[in-house]
């Protein structure tokens, strides 16, 4: 049991170092600092600094989507699933006072090592193929209208995310989050008014 306590506390403090900072800010060295042990301690749960990355990306869009849910549960229209994602963002940045951390590396996604940039592009992958389903499946959107949603909606929160972070106005976020919120009603209405 301690062995798995100890990995998870290394993955929590690379995550926050990397969110904090970037993959390419911090060495193992800084990791067994904060979390008390030695460096061969580390290498011990991941022989090398791009393991760590692999295992701490893994594990947040493992999270993130658990978090998420069921995308095929949504009955009620393209609101509730935007209004779900949207407080899945607004919580880590809000609650966290984080960013994303595929916003982070996907920022720096040209001078990351490859394993981790694969599994940064998974996670916007995934992340999209969860709304488009989430909304195909609320919404009478076509798919290729369900996927372009998707993408926009991804993009307008990791933007406005990073725009509200770096200026240090949280109401920022807020603005993108309502902006969604009324081009969703703009999107659905014309759906809503065929059935």
């Amino acid at each position: 049991m301690e062995t798995n306590s100890k990995r998870d506390e290394i993955l929590d403090v690379a995550e926050a170092m990397i969110r904090n900072a970037g993959f390419n800010a911090f060495s193992t060295r800084d990791v067994a600092s904060a979390v008390g042990i030695k460096a061969s301690s580390v290498h011990y749960h991941f022989p090398t600094k791009v393991d760590i990355g692999v295992a701490v990306t893994e594990r947040y869009t493992d999270r993130f989507l658990k978090q998420l849910g069921d995308p095929t549960r949504f009955k009620g229209g393209a609101g509730e699933v935007v209004s779900l994602y949207v407080n899945s963002f607004r919580e880590t940045l809000v609650r966290d006072d984080k960013l994303c951390l595929c916003a982070v590396l996907g920022a720096e996604i040209g001078g990351l090592p490859q394993e981790i940039g694969g599994h940064t592009r998974i996670f916007f992958d995934r992340n999209i193929a969860w709304l488009r389903k989430a909304l195909s499946g609320s919404s009478k959107m076509s798919a290729a209208e369900a996927n372009a949603f998707a993408v926009h909606i991804l993009a307008a929160l990791e933007g406005g995310m990073i725009l509200s972070k770096s200026l240090g106005k949280e109401k920022l976020f807020e603005s993108v989050a309502a902006m969604l919120k009324k081009l969703c009603d703009t999107v659905s209405a014309p759906s809503d008014r065929q059935v």
